[in-house]
This record gives structure tokens, C-alpha cells and sequence, in this order.
């Protein structure tokens, strides 16, 4: 079966990464960890231009594709994350590996189905060691392994 899963993540982060290597290591743990298929890549650059200072990296998958850009000129650094996928999702695992290796501070995140458009199926916002989860009209998605 094919899905339209598309991930953002906005997040501020006390351990950004800030090396090719670096970069090119968390998305190959990544797409080991979450069953998909590396393709092409991955592939990591840093950008040295001022006010864009940061990791560019990204990996084609047999699904679609992982890409992010860290900017480390500030503290905390700022995480803009996009996981897009044709196959199954396993939301808690993508979060939880992306906290574990970021140190996050803040935390949010949206989850869209674009199998008719773009519905948010879940989001949600950690900051201060709150965190909230938000589904449209209050409704818990039963098909998804969901992180609560």
C-alpha cells in the first residue's frame, strides 16, 4: 500500500551537528532505524555564508526523501527537518532518535497525510518540558503507531 506521510520539524537544539560527517552518519542511522531504504546518498554540506552558517544534508529513499538544515550561528541552534515518505511511518521512532541526538529545547513538529491535499493528521509542541499533542477535532489517528 502506498501512504503520503510528510513530516516538518521546526526545533532549537543545545547539540547541533556541524560536520559532512556528522551529517551523512545521523541520516544513514536514521533510515536504518525506521526500516527504509537508502537510494542516493546521503549527502552533507556546510554552509559558510554569514546568517545561513549550517549543515545542509540530505538522502534519497526508496520512498522519497530526508533533508535538513542546522543553523549553528545561534544558541540555541535551529533544526528545519522534512521527512517525506510514500511507505509507513513510525512517528514515535523519527522523534524520539531526533531528540536523542539534538538535545532538544524546543520541539514542534506537524505531520500532514498528502494522499488528498495537505491534512494535518498530528502536531504537537515540546518547550520547557511540556509537551503538547494537537490532532484535528481532537481525534487520535488509529492507523499510526502515534507518540504520546
Amino acid at each position: 500500500m502506498i501512504y503520503h506521510k510528510h513530516l516538518l520539524v521546526n526545533a532549537k537544539v543545545k547539540n547541533p551537528i556541524n560536520t559532512e560527517e556528522q551529517g551523512i552518519e545521523f541520516l544513514r542511522n536514521l533510515v536504518d532505524k525506521i526500516d527504509m531504504k537508502i537510494i542516493k546518498g546521503p549527502f552533507a554540506s556546510y554552509v559558510d555564508k554569514e546568517g545561513n552558517k549550517g549543515l545542509t544534508a540530505i538522502v534519497m529513499i526508496e520512498t522519497s526523501h530526508i533533508a535538513f538544515h542546522i543553523w549553528d550561528e545561534v544558541d540555541p541552534a535551529l533544526i528545519q527537518f522534512d521527512l517525506y515518505t510514500c511507505g509507513q511511518l513510525e512517528l514515535d521512532k523519527v522523534i524520539s532518535i531526533f531528540k536523542d541526538t539534538f538535545n532538544v529545547v524546543e520541539f514542534d513538529y506537524v505531520l500532514f497525510d498528502r494522499e488528498n491535499g495537505f491534512v494535518v493528521e498530528q502536531q504537537g509542541r515540546e518547550a520547557e518540558g511540556v509537551h503538547y499533542n494537537q490532532y484535528p477535532e481532537g481525534k487520535k489517528p488509529s492507523h499510526m503507531n502515534q507518540w504520546d
